[in-house]
């Protein structure tokens, strides 16, 4: 197994790097029961670093498949008052959320898509006001991810359990370069500085809209919102606290205009979505609306998907990632959103990041949406990079610059 200091370098890189936790701060880590080992040491390098109060919420997929299975939909869908009013003092405490992503593929797999549709729609929208918290960067929050044994047999079949989890312990480190050499914190600061260097090339360029192309059939023109902004690496809070919010990460991403989304896009990754692995499916565009979404596994929870609310079916996100990135190097495929997406460009159908727009974090819902911002309740990635992409850039006077050729940068 991985040895107590790497686990304990990773911890910490996750507590200083991701969600930068401030002395006297509170800190909400959400955990499955069984990362509970290592979301006590977040916790601990998190009072170490002058936390506050360290809370964690436990959770496990396995319970979530009994409750699809044998609850009622009346039951699964009650949010109680207590839930409301926790979540609320979290934010007004200015609270850091930790998400520790381990999840299990396929758990859901045979259950009711409609019935856990209807649940999940009507809890966010119950839930609905907290999401602004971290979609503005109000409090910092950060994803990282720990392995279990049935994701790391579904990664690596070939191996025993114990060899599977082992490897894909290694495959996490390797991607946020947490290698027991270099202090990772060092190395995540070059790494943000090397993403941030696209990202000033790209808003300087401030082109109008992508045009991407490739052999699969993605043909796919991407109009940007007006006074977009391209971030990516690390970001800041609206009080000046630099955070990493995805652990690992190579992409640098901004807004679509919600209504200038046109052609036809091809996934070259699974997308796992409610549990489910939705693999093979293509997407047409019609005036920024998916109007056409087939799969040839599991299309059903894709129109779920497309359907979850009025904006589910528009774009709010689109990253470039090169096709020479390491995880894209390491040839693993995660079954997992949080790497996958960062070996491939993607798109992300729902909600759109008002960071991504300049001044779009001090503006109301309602503002937003007027500028051309995409408004949902969710927001979900899905690949489409593949290692012939070509993007190009399509210029504000009508000319054309190449950003991508043989699936990498030009710059």
């Amino acid at each position: 197994m991985v040895s107590e200091n790497l686990l304990a370098q990773y911890a910490r890189l996750i507590i200083k790097s991701g969600v930068n936790i401030q002395p006297g701060q509170l800190l909400i880590i959400n955990s499955p029961v069984h990362c509970a080992d290592f979301a006590l040491l977040c916790a601990q390098e998190a009072y170490q670093l002058g936390a506050e109060e360290v809370q964690v919420d436990w959770s496990d997929e396995r319970l979530g498949r009994l409750d699809a299975t044998y609850a009622k939909k009346e039951v699964l869908q009650r949010v109680p008052n207590w839930l409301i009013d926790r979540k609320q003092e979290q934010i007004d405490r200015h609270c850091a959320y930790l998400s520790l992503d381990s999840r299990i593929p396929d758990i859901m797999e045979g259950t009711d898509s409609q019935k856990m549709q209807e649940v999940l729609i009507h809890r966010q929208q119950k839930l609905k006001r907290f999401q602004y918290y971290t979609a503005a960067n109000h409090g910092q929050w950060s994803i990282a991810a720990v392995p279990n044994s049935t994701w790391a047999k579904k990664v690596f079949p070939l191996l025993s359990p114990t060899e599977a989890e082992t490897a894909l312990w290694k495959a996490i480190l390797s991607s946020v370069y947490v290698d027991g050499k270099e202090d990772p914190v060092a190395v995540w600061k070059r790494h943000s500085a090397s993403i941030q260097q696209h990202c000033e090339r790209l808003n300087a360029l401030n082109f109008k809209a992508l045009h991407f192309k490739n052999s699969l059939g993605t043909d796919l023109t991407v109009e940007l919102i007006q006074d977009h902004i391209w971030a990516g690496g690390m970001e800041t809070t609206l009080g000046g606290i630099p955070f990493n919010p995805n652990m690992p990460t190579e992409e640098v991403f901004t807004m679509p205009l919600k209504t200038g989304v046109n052609g036809m896009v091809t996934a070259t990754k699974p997308l796992n979505y409610q549990g489910k692995l939705i693999k093979n499916f293509t997407l047409t565009f019609e005036n920024g609306k998916a109007v056409k979404g087939t799969a040839e596994v599991n299309e059903e929870a894709l129109h779920n998907l497309l359907s979850f609310d009025q904006g589910s079916c528009y774009l709010g996100e689109v990253a470039l990632i090169s096709h020479d990135s390491p995880i894209s190097r390491s040839g693993i495929l995660f079954y997992d959103t949080l790497f996958d997406e960062n070996a491939s460009c993607h798109l992300a159908l729902g909600r759109a990041y008002p960071m991504n727009l300049k001044g779009g974090t001090a503006m109301s819902e309602q503002k937003l949406a007027e500028s051309g911002s995409n408004l949902s309740m969710i927001h979900v990635d899905f690949m489409f990079g593949s290692a012939d992409m070509e993007i190009d850039g399509i210029c504000q006077d009508g000319t054309s610059q190449a950003v991508f050729r043989q699936g990498n940068f030009v710059f």
